[in-house]
């Protein structure tokens, strides 16, 4: 849960930085046949989208991904504390 602003002094923000979004991006092919290059960016969600390679300068298009998503199997917390599940 995020604090409402205003709730820490400002030195506060200042000695514990907002961890940044990791983004993929690849490079655009500019001629037929070449490969794109996947690389990985640390930016702030403020942050524009990059245009171009910080390496190379190629343009560059940012790359929609998976994610990292949670699954739990088995048993939930919330079925083993209701009455129903006591003794068994």
């Amino acid at each position: 849960m995020v604090p409402p602003p205003g709730m820490f002094p400002r030195s506060y923000h200042s000695q514990h930085p907002q961890p940044m979004a990791t983004y993929t991006y690849e490079t655009i092919p500019q001629k037929e046949g070449e490969e794109p290059r996947r690389f990985e960016v640390q930016q702030s969600m403020k942050d524009e989208p990059l245009k171009v390679c910080p390496e190379t300068g190629a343009p560059v298009r940012r790359v929609i991904t998976g994610g990292c998503g949670t699954i739990f199997h088995g048993t939930s917390i919330m079925a083993m504390n209701s009455k129903g599940s006591r003794g068994r």
